[in-house]
């Protein structure tokens, strides 16, 4: 409702109007009970078509304030959920990478769209139609007693018993409601990460497995949905039979005061069954539009849990980095993933401005760590991380990321052309800025090979395009945003010999003069390094160039470096 407040003029209109349309909407059985009566007695023709006239104004202004209805509960919902939808994608986009680790990606993309787009309900069918519902019983009950109390008591006898069965009805639908929105996010989640693992699923001959889980899964969301259609099934017929029953007495009890000329007339029963219908359809309906109320509470809930999330980046830092020449220093970092469970521990190590530092190490020695702690996607437990001697939290994030460009080992491009996927739709960066920065690195006559070039779409994830091809794709991207700090985090590997060639080329060209940290299995791609920091378990074993490392006895590069070189000299 707090979203409500930036619309509160359209807001007001659509609340008069349902109050209004409430109002007319039990005027015209009044008229209608009049006007029988009216004619009944005078036969009038003049005076009757007086009371016609009255009904066609009365059910014109029920249009007028429906429309109005309509249309404005539906452009405030509308304009919420685009409101909160913003909301909740500009949280999303500046979460720590912990979370992301942690969460699912189709319950993520199950909450930006379809729960939002149920919290719309809330206003259009919930809120709105609830408050016009109950505010018209409320004027029904109203003018039934003032008619007739004897009447209305008697249409009222079998409303304690709907209002039970309604009640029962909503608490049992909410928890079933709640599960079908769990199975809904189940079934996204299982669908997304499935697709995206495609070739996985194919390559290990997953699909008939695959397939049974998807059917199991499926299965269950049929269950949550169909035990929601049980309890429908059950209700509305209860409540059809009630009004039923309430109408069959206001005949009977009417019919019987009419033969004894009592004061019941026959326009009053013709006015209460016409009541008595207007009381019990909004009834029956109500249930539903708690339902629609619930779900949208239900889907409030985990859209406001996911924007309540506090798992974004400390942005304090102040300073602007904009004359970065690029030096970096660990000073005892350690960190850890999960609490408890450390990953760096205690790291030191210093690289000058214009350095090429490799960083070599078995598997899970934490390299890739170091590239995600100076990007700052995680934080440090305890210990100091600078650039240019001030501390990296003191930098304004968005600033500090401008000056750093990593090029990871699996490039993710997006369902756009190259030159989307390079700039990022960056308008400071031109056409010619990223052709020319193509030719120095050399992959320029690459990209002309393509169908349409610079402007060839590679579709989803770069699916067009080989790994080495994404990877240059990746080296250009890095370059032209003219970084101070550059990574490349298994750059090389997994691609053919050509591609390796360029991308070597490319490496050269875009570290020269500037601040390079490279991490690789390969050895023979780190050789020309300043520095080669060498890691095992989160600590730092080795420090020194290619040519003084080989020179340990028994050291741990010289170890690894035989044991790659001898078994490429074999293949």
């Amino acid at each position: 409702m707090s979203f409500a407040k930036k619309y509160r003029l359209r807001f007001i209109v659509a609340a008069a109007s349902t109050i209004l349309l409430a109002g007319f909407a039990v005027l015209t059985p009044v008229i209608l009970m009049t006007a029988i009566d009216d004619f009944t007695s005078t036969k009038d023709i003049t005076r009757l078509v007086y009371f016609t006239i009255a009904m066609v104004v009365a059910l014109l202004a029920q249009v007028l304030f429906q429309f109005s209805f309509i249309y404005n509960a539906n452009w405030v919902g509308q304009h919420i959920i685009r409101d909160i939808r913003t909301k909740i994608f500009r949280k999303i986009i500046e979460f720590k990478m912990s979370y992301f680790d942690n969460s699912s990606v189709g319950k993520l993309v199950t909450r930006v769209v379809s729960d939002i787009e149920t919290i719309s309900n809330f206003f259009t069918q919930g809120v709105f139609m609830i408050v016009s519902d109950i505010l018209l019983m409320l004027i029904v009950i109203a003018v039934m007693f003032y008619k007739n109390w004897q009447l209305a008591l008697i249409a009222l006898a079998t409303l304690p018993v709907l209002i039970y069965a309604t009640k029962l009805f909503q608490i049992a639908i909410k928890s079933t409601f709640q599960d079908v929105r769990n199975q809904v996010a189940n079934l996204n989640s299982f669908v997304q990460e499935r697709v995206t693992g495609m070739k996985i699923v194919q390559l290990f001959n997953r699909e008939r497995i695959e397939y049974k889980n998807f059917i199991k899964i499926n299965k269950e969301h049929k269950k949550a949905h169909i035990k929601t259609v049980w309890y429908y099934s059950i209700f509305f017929p209860i409540a059809e039979i009630l009004s039923s029953i309430a109408i069959g007495l206001i005949v009977w009890y009417g019919g019987l005061q009419v033969i004894e000329d009592s004061a019941v007339s026959l326009g009053a029963i013709i006015g209460f069954i016409k009541m008595a219908q207007m009381l019990f359809r909004p009834l029956r309906q109500i249930a539903d539009k708690f339902n629609q109320l619930q779900m949208g509470i239900v889907a409030g809930e985990r859209v406001f849990n996911v924007i309540d999330t506090d798992s974004s980046i400390d942005k304090n830092g102040t300073i602007i980095a904009e004359n970065v020449e690029g030096n970096i220093s660990f000073k005892n970092v350690h960190f850890s993933y999960i609490k408890g469970e450390e990953i760096l521990k205690g790291i030191s190590f210093n690289v000058e401005k214009g350095q090429t530092v490799a960083i070599v190490g078995a598997t899970g020695a934490g390299k890739s760590t170091i590239i995600n702690l100076i990007s700052r996607f995680y934080e440090i437990d305890s210990g100091l991380i600078a650039i240019d001697n001030i501390p990296v939290q003191d930098y304004e994030i968005s600033s500090l990321r401008q000056k750093v460009a990593v090029v990871l080992q699996d490039v993710f491009l997006f369902s756009d052309t190259i030159l989307n996927n390079i700039t990022l739709r960056n308008e400071n960066i031109s056409l010619d800025q990223v052709q020319k920065a193509a030719k120095q690195i050399g992959i320029h006559d690459f990209i002309m090979s393509l169908p349409n070039n610079y402007h060839y779409n590679v579709k989803e994830r770069g699916g067009m395009l080989s790994s080495g091809q994404r990877q240059l794709i990746a080296f250009l991207r890095a370059y032209v945003s003219n970084p101070s700090i550059l990574i490349l985090d298994e750059a090389t590997s997994s691609v053919d010999a050509h591609s390796e060639q360029m991308i070597q080329y490319a490496t050269d060209e875009i570290t020269k003069n500037r601040t390079s940290i490279v991490i690789a299995h390969r050895l023979a791609t780190i050789k020309k390094a300043d520095i080669i920091i060498v890691m095992d378990k989160g600590r730092i074993v080795e420090k020194g160039n290619h040519t003084e490392l080989l020179k340990k006895h028994e050291g741990y590069y010289k170890n690894l470096y035989e044991k790659q070189f001898n078994s490429e000299t074999i293949v």
